[in-house]
């Protein structure tokens, strides 16, 4: 019964929303009907991050699933693997469903599974914490879902299937020759032992305990004085931890062995698992050797239009003596510094700050006579528009967070954010998912003023050196940031083989915008208060953008070709969404004033929506005015539109939209982060009105 009831998952099941769909690729029956082996493949909706899958370039993934029935011997085996990203990441897992050799009425479950991750675009650790997510939620789920459809079953007058017999043929035979398959016991999967049921490059049996550490021996013991000088409170249980990790290092790894206020932040980051704490270790060992990060504050030295416009340095100590990071990030042209640097040197300049912080730690730990193994980072905000959420901009942070939290776990003492705007909640929602639970438990955000208020700033941090701009009499010498200028820009031949390039070839859709013939886009939003937000760059051209709001859907989309301007357009595509007899005011409305982009521009805004229906991002034509008292055109303006040939316009833009209910997830968190910031959170989500803003760069 349990077999025919685990068969009704397919072609999908309402009580996994991932499982999106499967089809059948190949099937197989034995004479006798005691085999049947089907093998699928499975469309998943994994729950991940929008950008990530933006990055990856794909909505779903597939896995092939093989489900072998043997009813002769009464058991079903499945595997299953995974075909999308193969040659990055290998997913094997294998469940098998037995008869409990006691009691015929017990159906046993076993499950095992293994992950080896091989690379991902950068971000390894966000890909294991999905797949530990994943799985674990699966495995709370397998009961209860076996339940729902044999009650189905049972509702339909199915409680008992009949066993399998052999034909007549064969049954003399079967009964002399066959012998029953020992199966193991049934087994109870407590939920606290989900959370160690998957881990990268290993394959753990949910019917076994995760490894304990044991309690250290007489002969495993560190110095009183030193654990309390250097180390800080250690339990027996965790100073055993240390020394056997340290030990273990000491015998297999070759090269530089880390110090121990170094070990004891990776233990700590896996809750002093040996196994765990020693495998994240050893990857960012090879890391370090890889890219010569021991050496990089001696050997590297930063571009000179970092040491200008990167808007961060150090600047004292806080209250408990941890070194001070500050960040004027509202300041920084992100966009800037990744067009003339590239990702790769904005993250080599981030390793040599926090190899600085270490350095700083180890200082403050001499100078305080404790142990002080983290720093605090100070981040202000004022100044962050929508010029922030340039997407390239946006992925080159996500990295930086996700290389960083790899190597660098238990650095993060606190994260002080200062004069959050409105925009600020979108950005949030849209990396917030990338950084660890533990990391986030550790912020503290504050909206306009608030942190010169009761549990503000000054619990923090001694007036006499909060930094005078904000408020202080200390001389802060952190860079003021400012726009890159663009003749530091690297060229278009210097971009043919950096990230940025692929990054934009990747996410980045190209459009021709004539004269009469706009380029429109839909977005159908169902809950209000969802977020719509945009980042395009004018290459040719001047133009309008508009949004507009229908209830009712517009007409297919017509996709403009030679028939209405004879000419073609290799560059992007032209597609026209509002009906030539709809009237503004009746069928459609504004939502908001038009903007007009120039030529070179680019431009990034969001817009928080009132109202369900079909929203239409609209970019038009700029006609040039005529002169006021002539109603002649002006000189500039036959030149200017001279240079328009065709009256063509071209734009690359990418879109996408935050969920309501993940953009009020995200608000949620802030709230909890601060009392302070639920003004900023009311304002930002109200459902009076709609809010939009963008930021042009010129």
């Amino acid at each position: 019964l349990s077999f025919q009831a685990y068969e009704r998952r397919f072609p999908t099941c309402p009580l996994i929303p991932m499982f999106v769909a499967s089809d059948t690729v190949n099937e197989y029956k034995s004479e006798d009907e005691a085999i049947h082996v089907i093998e699928r493949r499975c469309k998943l909706d994994i729950d991940a991050p929008r950008l990530l899958k933006k990055i990856a370039g794909v909505d779903y993934v597939y896995f092939v699933q093989k489900n072998s029935l043997n009813r002769r011997e009464r058991t079903l085996h499945i595997e299953a693997y995974n075909e999308t990203f193969s040659n990055r990441v290998i997913i094997n897992e294998h469940c098998c469903y037995t008869v409990h050799p006691d009691n015929e009425d017990w159906t046993c479950f076993e499950q095992s599974a293994s992950l080896d991750i091989k690379s991902f675009f950068g971000f390894e650790s966000t890909v294991e914490k999905i797949a530990m997510k994943q799985y674990t939620s699966n495995i709370k789920k397998g009961k209860e879902i076996i339940e729902y459809y044999l009650k189905q079953l049972e509702e339909e007058g199915i409680t008992f299937v009949p066993r399998w017999t052999p034909p007549v043929a064969c049954s003399l035979e079967s009964s002399t020759s066959h012998t029953r398959r020992p199966v193991s016991p049934a087994i109870n999967i407590p939920e606290s032992a989900t959370k160690e049921a998957l881990n990268s490059k290993e394959i753990l049996n949910t019917s076994s305990s995760p490894a304990e550490p044991t309690a250290g021996t007489p002969d495993d013991k560190l110095d009183a004085d030193y654990i309390k000088r250097y180390l800080g409170d250690l339990t027996p249980m965790q100073e055993s931890c240390l020394i056997r990790l340290r030990k273990w290092l000491q015998e297999t790894h070759k090269g530089k062995i880390p110090k121990d206020e170094h070990i004891l932040r990776f233990l700590r980051a896996r809750d002093f698992n040996i196994d765990k704490a020693r495998e994240i270790l050893c990857q960012s060992l090879t890391w370090r050797k890889q890219h010569q990060v021991d050496y990089i504050l001696d050997t590297w030295n930063p571009p000179q239009v970092l040491l200008d416009y990167y808007a961060g340095g150090w600047h004292h100590h806080d209250k408990d003596g941890r070194p001070l990071y500050v960040l004027r990030l509202g300041q920084m042209d992100t966009k800037g510094l990744v067009r003339a640097l590239g990702e790769e040197a904005l993250l080599r300049y981030v390793l040599s700050i926090n190899e600085e912080g270490l350095r700083r730690c180890e200082e403050n730990t001499k100078v305080f006579g404790r142990p002080i193994s983290s720093w605090t980072c100070l981040v202000d905000l004022e100044g962050l528009n929508m010029r922030h959420l340039w997407r390239p901009g946006v992925k080159a942070l996500l990295r930086i967070i996700e290389v960083v939290e790899a190597n660098y776990p238990e650095t993060l003492g606190r994260l002080l954010i200062l004069r959050a705007p409105r925009v600020f909640p979108v950005l949030w929602t849209l990396v917030s998912p990338f950084i660890d639970d533990n990391t986030r438990k550790k912020f503290l955000i504050y909206a306009g003023n608030d942190y010169q208020g009761p549990g503000g700033l000054l619990d923090y941090i001694d007036k006499e050196i909060i930094p005078d701009f904000l408020g202080g009499e200390c001389m802060c010498e952190v860079p003021e940031g400012g726009l890159v200028p663009k003749s530091l820009y690297r060229t278009a031949e210097e971009l043919e083989n950096e990230d940025i390039k692929l990054w934009t070839e990747t996410i980045y859709q190209s459009a021709s915008v004539f004269k009469g013939a706009p380029h429109e886009v839909l977005i159908q939003i169902v809950d209000a208060s969802s977020v719509i937000t945009w980042d395009f760059d004018v290459c040719k051209g001047d133009i309008v953008f508009n949004i507009f709001h229908s209830k009712r859907a517009p007409q297919p989309p017509k996709k403009d070709s030679l028939g209405a301007h004879s000419i073609t357009s290799p560059g992007g595509n032209n597609v026209q969404l509002i009906d030539k007899l709809w009237q503004l005011g009746r069928d459609y409305s504004m939502v908001e004033s038009a903007l007009i982009c120039k030529e070179g521009e680019s431009v990034q805004g969001s817009h928080v929506t009132r109202w369900p229906g079909f929203y239409i991002l609209q970019w038009k034509f700029h006609n040039m005015p005529a002169c006021a008292t002539t109603n002649l055109p002006r000189v500039d303006d036959v030149l200017a539109s001279l240079q328009v040939s065709s009256h063509k316009c071209k734009v690359m833009y990418y879109t996408e939209v935050i969920g309501s209910e993940d953009f009020r997830g995200s608000m949620t968190s802030l709230e909890s982060s601060h009392s302070g910031f639920s003004q900023l959170s009311a304002a930002t989500t109200s459902s009076s009105q709609s809010h939009s803003s963008s930021m042009i760069s010129r």
